[in-house]
């Protein structure tokens, strides 16, 4: 199997959420990533649920253990990459922080993945994806007029903000090691990460085009032609026909006559245009509207469950998921000559123990010395 990053080693101390998730990323695209973590080093390598862990080696180490903790000092020699997700200043007391992999390998990447940074004054408070996306910014705005705003999962902060930053920060510092020799921290927050991809948003406020009211602007359902619409049969679709020609195409599809209508942006128009737009929608059920509009260019799509999305036609031929076995996406973006691909399945934490390790080098008698020293947990 081959993909873009092979040839890259990552060690991966494991985390929660946003860092095995980097670290997947890395994986499915072809780097090797050794996961060190709690574990049974003799469990049965069994497929598990947690599709953030797959494409890698789980190997048993206890980082307490001092032969443990010298075994990842040992593994980090030969590593590009370490990734690490745990509060500021926790590595360093386990004597894994940036300087003491760097008296083994000063072109080793020391990626950290946190909500709040590794300094300032909420560094070691906790939080989750909640916290980190309202200190941004961008929880405020999500949510209909007169209404809370609404958390959008944990999309934003851990995945988006987060894990997407992590691992882009992390290949970038891995092309100025590979020229320059010499390694350095990729300090990864998920507030930070938000907060730039919240710069179209600013971008808007800026000109005065945004209006700091939640639900009245053009992509946050303020706008009837940007909006999700009940159907006859309680399902939903999604309408985004922001420019002219599909305005047009999505009036004429709901067999309305734009010239007795209000302009398309005439913004005091837009509540009295949704419900227009709801009477119609609530006619027809989900499938008759995906139907009506199969070969309509005017940018409706039905809303899908996960589950759903696992077997619509588009995505089942792009392959866009995985159905054999536990359902889960594919790696993503594609490549033309490198693809990526899923290594293996997750497995039980630590089952990857004596494979992994052989594959980094550590023989079999070393195995034996880590096992007796309680490395291994």
């Amino acid at each position: 199997m081959s993909g873009p990053l092979e040839g890259l080693k990552v060690l991966e101390l494991a985390g929660i959420g946003p860092s095995p998730y980097a670290c997947m990323l890395l994986a499915d695209l072809g780097a090797d990533v050794l996961r060190l973590e709690r574990g049974d080093a003799d469990a049965e390598p069994t497929t598990t649920w947690d599709i953030l862990n797959r494409s890698r080696h789980s190997v048993a180490v206890d980082l307490k253990n001092p032969s443990g903790r010298d075994l990842a000092l040992e593994l980090c020699e030969q590593a590009d990459v370490l990734i690490e997700g745990f509060r500021p200043g926790v590595t360093e007391r386990l004597g894994l922080g940036p300087d003491d992999v760097w008296s083994r390998n000063p072109r080793l990447v020391y990626g950290r993945m946190t909500g709040y940074g590794q300094q300032g004054p909420l560094a070691q408070r906790a939080g989750h994806d909640i916290n980190y996306i309202a200190i941004s910014g961008a929880l405020w705005p999500v949510g209909r007029s007169g209404e809370i705003p609404v958390a959008p999962l944990n999309l934003v902060g851990d995945f988006g903000g987060g894990a997407l930053f992590l691992a882009f920060g992390v290949v970038a510092a891995v092309l100025s090691a590979r020229a320059s020799g010499k390694g350095q921290v990729v300090d990864a927050a998920m507030v930070d990460g938000t907060a730039s991809m919240m710069a179209m948003t600013h971008s808007f406020l800026n000109s005065g085009y945004w209006i700091e009211q939640r639900g009245v602007n053009i992509l946050d359902s303020g706008a009837h032609f940007y909006e999700v619409y009940e159907t006859k049969d309680a399902k939903y679709v999604a309408v985004g026909a922001i420019e002219s020609q599909f305005y047009e195409a999505l009036l004429s599809a709901l067999g309305l006559d734009a010239a007795t209508l209000p302009a398309q942006f005439d913004r005091a128009q837009w509540p009295s245009m949704k419900e227009r737009f709801s009477a119609i929608f609530r006619s027809k059920t989900r499938d008759e509207w995906t139907e009506l509009f199969a070969d309509v260019d005017a940018c409706v799509t039905p809303v899908l469950s996960p589950t759903e999305a696992a077997h619509h036609p588009y995505n089942a031929e792009r392959r866009v998921f995985t159905t054999d076995g536990p359902v889960q996406p594919q790696p993503a973006p594609r490549f033309s000559r490198t693809p990526g691909s899923i290594r293996q399945p997750p497995r039980t934490p630590g089952s990857g123990t004596r494979e992994g390790l052989l594959s980094w080098g550590i023989s079999e008698e070393r195995l034996a010395a880590l096992r007796s020293a309680g490395a291994f947990g």
